[in-house]
């Protein structure tokens, strides 16, 4: 037994089960070999909470990979136990579990009175003739949404966790005027979410109309199959589900969810080769990095 296995083991069975992350605050061992004793150790349980999903990404063989990365998975949504105690461990899985859905209802909350916010500083009487619908995805949408601070991309500045992914959609009809001041009420929003120690909330958002959606489902360039994941996954939050129901049928009516269906198959078999291939290859962590194994290209300054 090696001695980072048994300090895991004996920091478990003394305190109780650990996430990922509390496992590798508490003791002085690089992530990979701390995942990797988790995974391996007869001594020790490793239970994952949640669910895994879509994302695609251009730095992955196939373009596929699941959502969280293996890191992510390890640090935010696994549960470390000794491996005869099963209980304990079930009980602190509820708890990560409950704690979860619970920050992943606060941020479809905080989306939703900020859009309710921007909607009425825009005005009815634009929204009688044009309307306007406002979708939310990322990881509120799976009920995965985390807390744990991360530097935001633009200003490196740290944020709570998960961010929050709108698109706004409007109708053809829209004069360029009026996206303009939609678009400076989203951002000032954000902005003020962003800088607010209180919220300290990181918000990406686009303004769309149908028409560039139209394009989009061309799906013949990476940029537009992320843009249309997006849409995909996404749910209504406030505004004309009409319009919600003409971006759902776009993709509908261009056969993009069979496409999604064997990027996920494609990604599992993915996923399934990384972990053995970490587990069993002997890859060093230069090769793992490289190979965007472990964690995703966006996450690499957050885990380094």
């Amino acid at each position: 037994m090696s001695s980072l296995e048994r300090d895991i083991a004996a920091l478990v069975k003394a305190k109780g089960p650990h996430t990922g992350l509390e496992i590798r605050k508490a003791i002085d061992a690089g992530s990979l070999a701390v995942w990797k004793t988790c995974k391996t150790s007869p001594r020790l349980r490793t239970e994952v909470v949640g669910r895994r999903y879509l994302r695609l990404d251009r730095h992955v063989e196939g373009l596929a990979r699941l959502s969280p990365s293996i890191l992510r998975e390890f640090f935010t949504y696994s549960v470390v136990g000794p491996a005869d105690e099963p209980e304990p461990l079930e009980r602190r899985c509820a708890e990560v579990m409950a704690r979860i859905r619970e920050i992943s209802r606060f941020k479809l909350d905080l989306a939703g009175k900020m859009v309710a916010g921007i909607m009425e500083e825009f005005g009815d009487g634009v929204l009688k003739k044009h309307p306007v619908c406002f979708i939310i995805a990322g990881d509120v949408v799976y009920d995965m949404a985390h807390d744990v601070p991360r530097p935001e991309r633009s200003t490196g500045r740290l944020v709570r966790g998960s961010d929050i992914d709108l698109v706004a959609i409007v109708d053809d009809a829209l004069p360029d005027p009026y996206i303009k001041k939609l678009d400076e009420l989203i951002y000032r929003k954000k902005y003020r979410m962003l800088i607010d120690p209180a919220v300290n909330e990181e918000v990406d958002y686009k303004i769309k109309r149908l028409s560039l959606i139209r394009e989009q489902a061309r799906f013949d360039n990476f940029k537009y199959m992320v843009a249309i994941k997006i849409l995909q996954e996404g749910v209504l939050l406030h505004g004309d589900e009409e319009l919600f129901r003409a971006v759902k049928k776009i993709i509908k009516e261009k056969g993009l969810q069979e496409r999604f269906d064997e990027f996920e198959r494609l990604a599992k078999v993915f996923r399934k080769r990384a972990e053995e291939s970490i587990l069993y290859d002997d890859l060093d962590q230069a090769a793992v990095e490289e190979m965007h194994l472990f964690y995703s290209a966006e996450e690499f300054e957050e885990f380094e």
